[in-house]
């Protein structure tokens, strides 16, 4: 649990169900959140492509909310279920669809993975605090 004011650094798999146990709980609790991205692609095959759309949306300020919504219903991940959220976000989605296959969301989510590595997370969630 971490304090008013204090910092709590996520390593996460948007893909992973025990992730979206933790999210539910970090959401709640007081102070700052610092998402990092870590798709374990081998086990959550989607994982990729959610971490880049939760990436486009950000890129539209609503970067938790995207990430709420896939941990709220992690069944349905496929690119239309994808469109139909940034679409109940009120994303422009042609933007959206552009920014989550750039090179530069690509470059985001790989920056964020390798950070982790260097930091010794082996498997999510992981939270340093």
């Amino acid at each position: 649990m971490r304090g008013e004011g204090e910092l709590a650094v996520v390593y996460a798999d948007l893909g992973c169900p025990h992730c979206a146990v933790e999210w539910a709980r970090i959401r709640t609790e007081p102070g700052q959140l610092v998402f990092r991205h870590f798709p374990l692609a081998s086990k959550h095959p989607r994982a990729p492509a959610l971490h880049a759309a939760a990436e486009a949306a950000g890129a539209q300020g609503r970067f938790f909310e995207m990430i709420d919504s896939l941990y709220a219903d992690r069944g349905r991940v496929d690119d239309p279920h994808l469109w139909q959220r940034a679409e109940q976000l009120g994303l422009d989605l042609r933007r959206f669809e552009a920014d989550r296959r750039s090179a530069g969301v690509a470059a985001r989510v790989r920056r964020d993975f390798e950070t982790g590595i260097r930091a010794g997370v082996t498997s999510t969630p992981a939270v340093f605090r």
